[in-house]
């Protein structure tokens, strides 16, 4: 079953130093933010002129923000992110396959790519309508991540587009998808144990069955720019945060474990690389097992 979520504490001067740490946090986090948006907006003076200096300045922004987060994460709420499993390089192209069970998870990946210093070069694939949302939403615009609808006959010219562009213009890239779909949740999973019992798969007990379809496209699309694909778990031992627990300094350790897969690899078809993914995701689900139970 999924992991209860995170508690917080019964002190009430507790609550209140993690309500006055968050309001704080959330402030400075959020009033930076719009101040890169203005400057985003600002580069597209640049745009005409070159285009991989519109590039390289929205990465600096990109980069500079999100390693704000991370490194008051880090120095001031003491959270203490434990990389597992395989060493990955540094700056490799890839993409990264997690699990996903609450915003928090967003915040977790940030340790990983600040490491491997490819903070900036994050591509999310993320819903439509988040692009008209002012600060993050409006930032990866810039940043050339992926705007999906949810119908992949709607998307799939789009996220072809997307795909040529990266590989024409050489653009380095951490796409990080998380492939349930959804956040994990209850009955969410009740319904993934359903439909996987009709169509033949295992049930699983911490995950939501995989949607492969865009997963398969996006290692077909990139093969020739990626490097390699990451089967990352994220792991809370204390309880699944939410995102403003995160930013109360309630969230004190996360475990996220790493498995690589060399581009050369993973296999070609559609059908055999959505069952590569199913496959890994029984693995992740075992790796879970040892947590959660």
């Amino acid at each position: 079953m999924p992991l209860s979520p995170l508690q917080g504490p019964d002190s009430i001067s507790l609550k209140l130093l993690g309500l006055t740490k968050g309001l704080i946090s959330s402030s400075f986090l959020f009033i930076s933010l719009i101040i890169i948006n203005c400057l985003q907006f600002l580069s597209l003076l640049i745009l005409p002129l070159s285009k991989s200096l519109f590039r390289s300045i929205n990465r600096f922004f990109a980069n500079t923000w999100w390693s704000a987060c991370d490194l008051w994460a880090e120095h001031w709420w003491k959270i203490n992110v434990q990389l597992t499993g395989d060493e990955i390089p540094e700056k490799e192209n890839a993409i990264l396959v997690s699990n996903h069970q609450d915003m928090a998870d967003i915040t977790s990946l940030f340790r990983v790519a600040r490491s491997k210093k490819r903070l900036g070069d994050i591509k999310w694939f993320v819903k439509d309508l988040l692009k008209f949302v002012p600060g993050i939403g409006w930032g990866m615009i810039f940043l050339d991540c992926i705007f999906l609808k949810r119908n992949w006959n709607s998307d799939k010219e789009y996220v072809n587009n997307m795909f040529s562009k990266y590989e024409k213009y050489n653009i380095p890239i951490w796409a990080i998808s998380f492939v349930e779909g959804t956040r994990l949740r209850p009955s969410k999973l009740s319904i993934s144990q359903s439909y996987a019992k009709r169509n033949g798969l295992t049930p699983l007990k911490h995950l939501l069955t995989p949607r492969t379809k865009g997963f398969a496209a996006t290692v077909r699309g990139l093969r020739n720019h990626l490097d390699a694909v990451y089967d990352v778990t994220i792991i809370y031992t204390d309880g699944v945060p939410t995102l403003w627990q995160w930013a109360q300094g309630y969230v004190k350790n996360v475990n996220i474990h790493i498995k690589r897969f060399s581009i050369e690899d993973l296999p070609i078809g559609q059908e055999d690389l959505s069952s590569w993914l199913i496959g890994r995701f029984e693995i992740k689900d075992k790796l879970l097992n040892n947590y959660y139970l």
